[in-house]
């Protein structure tokens, strides 16, 4: 049973994965540049899909909510609201990260985690990654989240030096290797 459960999701990751490229490669919206889509573009490098890098998190949001200045690939400055920490464990070992909300937020669920690990500037874009997640609260009353790292993906400053992109604060950066998710993007590795 679990080995079905295994398969329905690497295809849903998989599909996942064929839209975006699809977007990225036909969309006037996509951020590659629409020469280089004319040319070369035959889709995003990933990992192979596997579940054991989607994880829970117990979501603990910090008792004072600040704002912070994170940067960007451009030197500007994006406030964000230090939201939250997630917990997890992934490859054995107990990791954190942090959760940001816009100021204003749209969706008062929704976390961004933007994160570096060791794959950051080898396998994957150097700036580092991105993941949303949405929180939970469960029965007893506290919040969760699933991480899924298959989904962590590259900001737009990957495809295009045209973009400026927020980066992952320092203690958003993990020890281990998350080869999962996007890969660096060939058009610029």
């Amino acid at each position: 049973m679990a080995q079905a459960d295994n398969s329905d999701y690497i295809a849903a990751v998989n599909e996942y994965r064929t839209r975006k490229d699809e977007a990225f490669g036909s969309s006037p919206d996509s951020p590659i540049n629409r020469d280089e889509r004319a040319v070369a573009f035959d889709g995003l490098s990933y990992f192979p899909p596997d579940p054991a890098y989607r994880v829970v998190a117990s979501v603990v949001p910090y008792a004072q909510q600040e704002v912070v200045q994170l940067g960007s690939t451009k030197g500007d400055i994006r406030p964000q609201v230090r939201f939250a920490e997630l917990r997890f464990t992934l490859a054995g070992q107990d990791l954190r990260l942090t959760g940001f909300q816009d100021v204003n937020p749209s969706n008062g669920n929704e976390l961004f985690v933007p994160f570096r690990d060791a794959t950051t500037g080898k396998e994957t874009y150097g700036a580092g990654r991105y993941l949303e997640v949405e929180m939970e609260q469960g029965d007893d009353g506290k919040f969760f989240a699933t991480l899924d790292f298959n989904l962590a993906y590259s900001p737009w400053c990957a495809y295009n030096v045209a973009y400026s992109c927020t980066l992952p604060p320092v203690d958003n950066t993990l020890s281990i290797a998350v080869q999962a998710g996007e890969r660096t993007y060939q058009a610029h590795s």
